[in-house]
C-alpha cells in the first residue's frame, strides 16, 4: 500500500466513527488548553512578577489544590443531577471571570482567596467532560475517544506554555485576559453545539434504582480500590514537575535544560498518543494497566541512575511518559464502565479527586524525602509505588475475571449498555 494511502488508513482508524458532538468537545478542550497560561506561570508571576516569597506561592498552590479537590466532588454531584451541559458551562464562566479577577487581585488574602476560586471552578469541569465522552461515545471506541481528548490536552498545553513565556517577558496581566478570554471561547462552542447528554430515565426506573450518592461510590470497594491505585501512581507523575525540577538543578543541570527534558514529555504524548492509542485498542486492559505502572514507576526509579547526565534524565522522561500514555485513557475508560449511567458524573469526580489530592501531597512527600533521605531514596520509592500499583492492577483484575466466572456482576459493566470488560485469561479488556 503506498504511503499517503497507509496514512490515510492509519488516521481513519484512530480518528473515525466517533459522534460529531465529541470532536465539538475535544475542539473546546483544545481551545480551552491554548490558553492555559495561568497554572503554568502562576509560582513565577507570585515570585517574579509581585515579589512574594517562595513560602507564599506553595500556600497559593496548596489552596488552589485544595479548590481543585473539592470542586472534583463537587462538579460530579453537579454533572448528575443539574447536567453535563449546565454543569460544564458554570464551571467555564466561573473560570473565566475568576482567572481575569486573579490577574487584577491585590494583596497576599485578595490573591489567596481568587487562587481558591480558580481552582475550585477550573476543576469542575473535568467530570463533566469525562461524563459527556462516556454519554456520547459507545464502550468499544471509549479509550481511543479518551485517548483523543488526552491529546487535545497536551497539544494546548506545549502550545501554551512556550507562548506564554514570550508574552510573560511583556507583563503578566495578558496571561490572564488571555486565560480568561479562551475559557469563555470554551463555553460558547459547548453553549452552541453540545447538548445535554445525561441520559434520561423515566420516573418509574428513577424509583426502582437505588439511589446513588456519594456514599455509594465511597463504598464501591472495587472502584475506590482503582482511585487508590491511581493516587498511588499520581503521587509519582507529580515528581516530574517538582522534585526532578530541583533533582536536576542540585546536578548541575541549567534551567533551560531542564526545560528541554521535560518538553520532552509533551512532545512525545503529541506524537505517540494517536498510534499507541490504536495500538492498544482491544488489548488486555489488565496487561496494560500492569505494563503503564511498571513504566511510569521505573521510568521515575531509573533516575537515581542519571547522575548529571541530561540525555540520561531525556531516557527515564521518555520511559514514563510512556507509561502515562498507556495509563491514562485506559484508567479513563475504566472508570467509565465501572459507572452506572446515571452516576458517571460522581464516579468521575471522585476518581479526578485522587488526581487533585497528588497535585497537593505528591510535591510536600517528594521534597521531604528528597531534603531528609536524598534523591537516590525518592527514585527508589517510585519505582516500588509502580512495582506496587501493577500488583494491584492484576489482583483486581483477577478478583474481577473470577467474579465474571462465578456469574457475579463483572466488574467494568455498565448494565445500562450491557457491556462487559471481563476478559478470558484473568483480566479486565477493553470491550473490542
Amino acid at each position: 500500500m503506498p504511503a499517503p494511502s497507509r496514512l490515510r488508513t492509519v488516521l481513519s482508524e484512530s480518528v473515525g466513527g466517533l459522534p460529531r458532538q465529541f470532536w465539538w468537545l475535544w475542539a473546546a478542550t483544545l481551545v480551552n488548553r491554548l490558553g492555559g497560561f495561568v497554572v503554568t506561570y502562576l509560582a513565577l508571576y507570585l515570585t517574579v512578577g509581585r515579589g512574594y516569597p517562595a513560602s507564599y506561592a506553595g500556600l497559593v498552590a496548596g489552596l488552589f489544590g485544595a479548590g481543585s479537590a473539592i470542586a472534583s466532588l463537587l462538579g460530579g454531584v453537579l454533572a448528575d443531577r443539574l447536567g453535563r451541559r449546565p454543569t460544564l458551562m458554570a464551571a467555564q464562566l466561573s473560570t473565566a471571570v475568576s482567572t481575569a479577577a486573579l490577574g487584577f487581585a491585590d494583596g497576599p488574602v485578595a490573591i489567596a482567596v481568587v487562587a481558591f476560586l480558580v481552582g475550585l471552578a477550573s476543576n469542575a469541569a473535568r467530570p463533566a467532560i469525562s461524563a459527556i465522552i462516556a454519554d456520547l461515545v459507545p464502550a468499544p471506541d471509549r479509550v481511543r475517544a479518551y485517548s483523543l481528548n488526552y491529546w487535545a490536552i497536551n497539544i494546548g498545553f506545549g502550545v501554551s506554555a512556550a507562548v506564554a513565556g514570550l508574552i510573560a517577558a511583556h507583563g503578566y496581566l495578558p496571561l490572564f485576559l488571555l486565560d480568561a478570554l479562551t475559557t469563555l471561547i470554551c463555553a460558547v462552542m459547548v453553549f452552541v453545539r453540545i447538548p445535554e447528554t445525561r441520559p434520561e430515565r423515566s420516573a418509574a426506573a428513577v424509583r426502582e434504582e437505588p439511589r446513588t450518592g456519594l456514599g455509594t461510590v465511597f463504598r464501591d470497594g472495587r472502584f475506590m480500590a482503582l482511585v487508590g491505585v491511581n493516587l498511588l501512581l499520581a503521587l509519582v507523575a507529580q515528581q516530574g514537575s517538582t522534585t526532578l525540577a530541583i533533582d536536576m538543578g542540585e546536578a548541575g543541570i541549567s534551567t533551560s535544560g531542564y526545560g528541554l527534558v521535560i518538553g520532552l514529555n509533551g512532545l512525545l504524548i503529541v506524537v505517540l498518543q494517536l498510534p499507541m492509542g490504536r495500538l492498544m485498542e482491544g488489548r488486555n486492559r489488565t496487561a496494560l494497566l500492569v505494563v503503564s505502572a511498571l513504566l511510569t514507576g521505573w521510568g521515575f526509579g531509573l533516575t537515581a541512575l542519571a547522575g548529571s547526565s541530561a540525555a540520561f534524565f531525556a531516557v527515564t522522561v521518555a520511559v514514563w511518559t510512556i507509561g502515562e500514555i498507556m495509563a491514562a485513557p485506559t484508567m479513563m475508560g475504566l472508570v467509565a464502565e465501572l459507572s452506572p449511567a446515571g452516576a458517571r458524573g460522581r464516579y468521575q469526580g471522585v476518581h479526578s479527586l485522587s488526581w487533585s489530592l497528588a497535585s497537593f501531597l505528591g510535591p510536600l512527600a517528594g521534597g521531604y524525602l528528597l531534603q531528609h533521605a536524598g534523591s537516590a531514596v525518592v527514585w527508589l520509592a517510585c519505582g516500588v509505588c509502580g512495582t506496587v500499583a501493577a500488583g494491584a492492577f492484576l489482583l483486581v483484575g483477577r478478583r474481577a475475571a473470577a467474579d465474571a466466572g462465578s456469574g457475579a456482576r463483572v466488574a467494568g459493566a455498565d448494565a445500562a449498555d450491557g457491556e462487559v470488560a471481563a476478559a478470558p485469561g484473568g483480566g479486565v479488556a477493553v470491550p473490542s
